[in-house]
This record gives structure tokens, sequence and C-alpha cells, in this order.
């Protein structure tokens, strides 16, 4: 059974589509990159995908399921934006997440904060913005969960951050999940890509294998969507 299904999947704010008629799967034991230009309707998507929003028209399904209670206890979801409360350290964190969650891995997480040399008592307000976002990141990836769902996971930290958060990514996830990253830095994220889907202006363009733009198209996924997106 597909972990995500999209079945005619429309979403309007007001006058604005931000997703229409969108049909997908996504399988267990992927990662995918959810790929297009700002506004392209991504971000709706993942929303969607966690019960944050719910459809105009059509299905989104979570391993069979309508997003509510029962799908988002298998789905991770890491936020674009910040929303760890400033006043409590990454142990409080880590308390109310293992309080909060039946799959969070305590040890994982704690492993993972002293490899980056990050202090436990340490409360989110004193930490700088890249620490804030790699224990956002190491919560979310320190769950046994079905689904993970990474708006913009790396977009603002530095390069040899980025292949820390990439490698943790990959290393962390249970092989019977799926990852979908959205993201502009797809020459960052590729070499961990298995597939992607392509939306523009709430349309799916494109849902293929990483290997299949490379045989058929005989381009890297980046030249792949820089050519497609041309302004």
């Amino acid at each position: 059974m597909a972990i995500l299904e999209c079945i005619g999947l429309s979403k309007r704010f007001g006058k604005v589509q931000a997703l229409e008629e969108i049909n997908l799967k996504v399988e267990p034991g992927r990662v995918i990159g959810l790929l297009g230009p700002n506004g392209s309707g991504k971000t709706t998507l993942i929303k969607l995908a966690n019960g944050l929003l719910t459809p105009s028209q059509g299905e989104i399904l979570i391993d069979g399921m309508a997003p509510g209670r029962e799908s988002k206890a298998i789905v991770s979801y890491l936020s674009d934006k910040e929303y760890l409360p400033d006043w409590m350290s990454a142990r409080q964190l880590m308390d109310f997440f293992e309080d909060f969650y039946e799959d969070f891995d305590r040890a994982r997480a704690e492993e993972m904060l002293r490899h980056l040399g990050i202090d436990e008592t340490m409360r989110i307000k004193q930490m700088s913005k890249g620490t804030r976002e790699k224990v956002q990141l190491i919560l979310v990836m320190s769950r046994q969960a079905k689904l993970y769902l990474l708006d913009e996971p790396i977009g603002g930290v530095d390069p040899a951050t980025r292949d820390y958060i990439l490698d943790t990514i990959i290393r962390n996830y249970n092989p019977s999940a799926a990852v979908i990253i959205s993201t502009h830095l797809i020459a960052d994220v590729e070499q961990v890509l298995d597939e992607v889907i392509f939306i523009q202006n709430g349309h799916l363009l494109l849902q293929t294998t990483v290997d299949e733009i490379r045989e058929e198209q005989g381009k890297s996924v980046d030249q792949y969507f820089r050519e497609v997106f041309k302004c």
C-alpha cells in the first residue's frame, strides 16, 4: 500500500488555486524530492499530508487513512518555520517528545546531540539559528515514523552541516518508511534521492526516479530542474 496517495487533490485559498487535481503515490522505502519554484504548492501539499490543512476537493490518504489523529501518529513533520518554544532546553524538548510520541527514540536523539556538541541543558533562545534547526531535525528524525515530511530541512545551514543533516536523514529513517524532502537546494540533496516530484503553479508536472532522469535525459536532477523551470 502507498504510504501517501493523492487522488484529484485540490486546495484553494479564496480565489488562489494552490493545488489542482494532484494525483500521485509515494511508496515506502523511498526518499523523494518535492521540487518546484517558490509558490508552486510544495508547503501546501506537505501541510495537507500532515493534516494542518483540509482539501478543497479530492482526497489525500496516509497509509490508507484520511489525515487525522491516527495518521499523525505515523507522520513525523519538520516545518519550514521555527516552532520550538524558546524557553525550553533540548532536554525538556526530548521529555516532551517522549511523552507525546510513542515512537520517539530518546537514545538516538541524545547520541545525535552529543555528536553535534549540543548541550542538552541549553535553552532554545540561547542557540544560534543553525543549532535550533539541527535540534528540530534531530527531534523529527528520532521518531520511528512511517512518513517523514521535511519542509526545507537544509535551508539555513552551512554546507558542512548540510552534509551531516542529509547523512542523519538517511541513517535514521526507518527503511520501510518514506521521506519527502521539499527543497530548492537540489544539488545538495540529489545524492540521497530515489525519486523526484516536480510541481509548478499547483500542478503536478512529473514524478519519476532519479535514475530515469539521468538515463533518459542525460542530465543531473539539478540540471533537468533548471531546464524544466527555466524563466
